[in-house]
């Protein structure tokens, strides 16, 4: 009887938990018998059964500055998966997002002999573009999320494939609900790592404050301890989502976000919104020399346009959000923005893209010249 295929998957933040999840679910849908060995959080642990080798929390560092802070934890933890791979011999070694890590568990990964895919391209096409020659070198299959990266990585003559956008099955069509414009409350979403919580949440319980008569909600981030939240003395109209970000989203009127994954959540639940983004001044400014897209936020991306309002560094302000959040109030304002993320959601195709993405990698694994034991 042939052995169980062997899966060794990484994910190292809160969206990559989210989209591994649901891949690893797709995955054992066409092999009943995979084994499966990762790195991730809570969402892959409920998905996969069995608790990862290292938790999304330890992992979690964002900006140049608190990369270098945390040089030795992240060399220690590059050490441990280069190890344990080692020892689990998988087929294939599934890489999702988190490019700073992954990009070297790749190339160690090769170096073992190993198959490589990865899941959810790291945005190199931001800044780094070269990087797609070691990303050639050292990756059998690139599955793309965002229809305009297949065209980049063509451009260095490496053949990835556009799978979809898994957030398409994470949130189906949202029909807009005239009365939560009218009672929902406004969602603050401050981010799902520390640093930017310790950023944007204070900014936006100012906020909070400078309009009373509103209901605030804040997404408590799934990586983060509840009891973290504590830190900041909420006001009387502001209170602590458990829920999950997507219930808040679904209900709410507007809402302020930090960029990242959370930005394009927003846009597919029909949420109108402002993004918001305060990072270390030197991490930004060594960003803003290296960065080569016009935008921060997905939403603007896809569109090509400046869809939603970026308000960043010394453009984020109490102020700024609250005059904002007062735009978003004006009904031909938020219809705007509205009719832009349907078009959005239509760029990004169809539903189905952890199936697809598992099919690839299944058939990578499943080819001659895997390892595993």
């Amino acid at each position: 009887m042939p052995s169980a295929v062997k899966y060794y998957l990484v994910a190292g933040e809160a969206s990559g938990d989210l989209h591994g999840a649901a891949l690893a679910r797709a995955i054992a849908q066409l092999d009943t018998t995979a084994e499966f060995r990762y790195w991730g959080g809570d969402q892959m642990h409920e998905a996969i059964g069995h608790p990862p080798v290292v938790h999304i929390r330890q992992l979690a560092f964002m900006g140049f500055s608190e990369v270098l802070k945390n040089l030795g934890t992240i060399l220690q933890n590059l050490s441990r998966c280069k190890r344990d791979l080692a020892a689990f011999g998988p087929h294939v070694l599934i890489l999702i997002d988190y490019p700073g890590f992954n990009l070297r568990m790749a190339a160690h990964a090769k170096s073992l002999g190993l198959k490589v895919a990865y899941y959810i391209s790291p945005q190199v096409w931001a800044w780094k573009a070269k990087r797609a020659y070691a990303i050639k070198r050292h990756v059998d299959r690139m599955l793309c999320i965002l229809p305009f990266e297949v065209s980049f990585y063509q451009n260095y003559g490496f053949a990835a494939q556009f799978v979809g956008h898994p957030l398409l099955d994470a949130i189906p069509p949202q029909k807009p609900l005239a009365e939560r414009y009218l009672h929902g409350p406004i969602a603050l979403l401050p981010g799902s790592r520390k640093q930017e919580v310790q950023r944007m949440l204070p900014l936006m319980i100012e906020v909070a404050k400078s309009r009373p008569q509103e209901q605030f909600m804040v997404a408590a981030a799934p990586g983060l301890d509840l009891q973290y939240y504590l830190n900041w003395k909420l006001p009387a109209n502001v209170a602590l989502w458990k829920n999950g970000a997507y219930a808040l989203l679904s209900q709410a009127k507007a809402a302020l976000v930090t960029s990242g994954t959370a930005t394009l959540e927003t846009a597919l639940h029909h949420t109108p919104m402002a993004v918001c983004y305060k990072g270390n001044p030197l991490s930004v400014a060594i960003a803003r020399r290296l960065i080569q897209v016009k935008y921060i936020s997905l939403v603007n991306l896809i569109a090509d346009r400046p869809l939603v309002r970026e308000l960043i560094q010394s453009g984020c302000s109490p102020a700024s959000c609250a005059s904002e959040l007062d735009q978003l109030m004006d009904s031909g304002y938020r219809e705007t923005q509205l009719n832009g993320f349907k078009e959005v959601r239509q760029i990004l195709g169809q539903g189905g893209a952890s199936l697809r993405a598992a099919a690839a990698i299944h058939a990578l694994a499943s080819s001659t010249g895997g390892k595993g034991r």
